[in-house]
């Protein structure tokens, strides 16, 4: 992949342009179109070290700040990754990766933060797959606090589909694991096969249908 500065959105380019000092645009755009590439191939540690140089001659463009967190975040730098993807958060007033944030405060041992963190995200909002995917993260990280109820009341589906979309059918899979913790089995498969309707091939949607099963026996041996 070409990272040169002319593949840079037009938007992002003059975003650098307006908060970048005029002796520092041409080598910032430059390190971040690299960097972009770099990202897009998945070596993160290459991207990493070229946005650390970006950010250091521009600290206010969000683009950086994003993609550095992002970036931290693959390669498990959860503090750093927390701070930049807050850091984009604080100065673009976007909520996108909020259900990252709440992940890295998950992998960090911080379930109180994780928490309040849902209650912000709650009250700020977002698109519907940002909505989607917050729910998923909050909902698997109850599940693993062994809040089974609790992340049904934030994942259970209004109806089900087939042709709904991925980030719905992501929801929904974590809703199937809660219901089968909760007992209800029939909404468990029920879900899970609507998820093999939709996409045989779904990632874990295997090891989903082998863990409802799992339940279930634990449940008629007792």
């Amino acid at each position: 992949m070409d990272g040169g500065p002319g593949n840079l959105p037009r938007w992002l380019k003059d975003e650098i342009l307006r908060v970048t000092q005029n002796d520092r645009r041409e080598a910032t755009l430059t390190l971040l179109s690299e960097a972009a590439a770099e990202f897009a191939d998945q070596h993160f540690g290459a991207a990493h070290r070229k946005l650390l140089k970006a950010k250091q001659l521009s600290s206010r463009a969000t683009a950086i700040r994003e993609l550095l967190g992002l970036t931290a975040y693959r390669l498990g730098n959860w503090d750093e990754a927390l701070r930049e993807l807050r850091a984009f958060r604080r100065l673009a007033g976007d909520t996108s990766h909020m259900p990252i944030e709440m992940d890295t405060l998950r992998a960090l041992g911080r379930p109180d933060d994780v928490h309040k963190t849902w209650e912000l995200y709650s009250e700020l909002g977002g698109s519907t797959s940002t909505d989607a995917e917050a729910r998923v993260v909050y909902g698997s990280f109850l599940i693993d606090e062994g809040q089974p109820r609790s992340a049904w009341k934030i994942v259970k589906p209004k109806r089900l589909s087939k042709d709904a979309d991925e980030f719905e059918r992501r929801r929904w899979y974590v809703a199937a694991r809660a219901a089968a913790l909760l007992g209800d089995f029939d909404t468990a498969r029920k879900i899970a096969a609507t998820l093999d309707a939709a996409d045989a091939k779904m990632v874990g949607l295997q090891e989903l249908q082998d863990e409802i099963a799992e339940i279930a026996g634990r449940d008629r041996a007792t």
